[in-house]
């Protein structure tokens, strides 16, 4: 059920054994959930094993399950982003379906099968939900995307760091085992207050709430430290992608008190590249969690 980092992981938190609703294939409600979504968030290996994340969208259906092993995404690819042109026959794979409307949220992980420039097939190893923490409600409505030409951020620009102290969500993508069946790319959700995370220079300091107990993440950063992230303007519809090296922080030291935090995580900046207006969706009125509310955000006397 979990890779050998992901035990490890539990340990270093101090979890007892962990279980949970992991499926080698796609339950019933599974499938016909991500054959309701507008959008689908996916992560794969680009050709030097970095993690990279994309967001597809279209009308209902365009993402489909016609077994319990096959997840079908029915759009054109934009190959000058360099999460959709990594994604080839035989790569590793995650998809994570959220639903702002009611913070319902199911995740898949495999490998691709069969491409072409208007579909990626998912071929399921993993199939699993998850709980409804920290994400946050929001209404969609429909905008025009456009092509722009993909932004190369040498470094992050004012517009990044406004996006990033603002966000109250983000993606997370990662890599671990990839050989094993426990293993492979996992593309995960982090909410929390806008202020939740904190931009130093070009280090980013993520707290980690109390979630599921799986630690999928931390113990794939434990197995590869190295993530993508993805934050998504949603007044604007930009796309913000950055790949970068972590570290855990398991012990709080004194000052580092965000509320709710258990530990931390940072990530130091890479590479970026942003879209704009690429997604033919906006959110509006945000509804926060009550597990968000719960939270805390970094004040100037706690931060790292």
């Amino acid at each position: 059920m979990f890779h050998p980092d992901e035990l490890r992981a539990q340990a270093l938190a101090g979890f007892a054994a962990v279980s949970g609703g992991i499926y080698s294939t796609m339950p019933e409600q599974h499938r016909e959930f991500f054959a309701a979504l507008p959008y689908l968030f996916v992560a794969t290996l680009d050709d030097h094993d970095w993690p990279v994340a994309t967001v597809f969208s279209g009308p209902k259906g365009f993402v489909r399950a016609p077994d319990a092993t096959h997840l079908r995404i029915s759009s054109q690819r934009r190959l000058d982003d360099p999460a959709q042109a990594a994604l080839q026959t035989g790569r590793p794979v995650g998809a994570l379906g959220l639903d702002f409307s009611n913070r319902r949220r199911n995740r898949v992980n495999g490998f691709v099968g069969r491409t072409d420039k208007n579909r990626i097939e998912i071929i399921a190893r993993q199939s699993f939900g998850n709980c409804p923490q920290y994400i946050q409600r929001r209404e969609l409505y429909p905008a025009p995307a456009r092509l722009f030409p993909i932004e190369r951020l040498g470094a992050l620009d004012q517009d990044a760091r406004t996006l990033i102290a603002q966000a109250d969500t983000c993606f997370v993508a990662s890599a671990a085992h990839v050989e094993l069946a426990e293993g492979g790319v996992d593309i995960s959700h982090r909410g929390g207050k806008p202020g939740f995370i904190y931009l130093d220079d070009e280090t980013l300091w993520i707290p980690d709430f109390r979630g599921n107990r799986y630690m999928n993440t931390l113990g794939n950063l434990l197995a590869q430290p190295r993530a993508a992230l993805v934050f998504i303007d949603f007044a604007q519809g930009d796309i913000l992608h950055l790949q970068g090296e972590t570290r855990i922080v398991w012990q709080l030291a004194s000052g580092e008190n965000v509320q709710g935090a258990e530990r931390y995580w940072c990530f130091k900046l890479v590479s970026a590249w942003r879209m704009r207006q690429a997604l033919p969706w906006r959110g509006r009125n945000v509804e926060f969690s009550a597990a968000t509310l719960r939270t805390g955000i970094w004040h100037d006397d706690d931060r790292p």
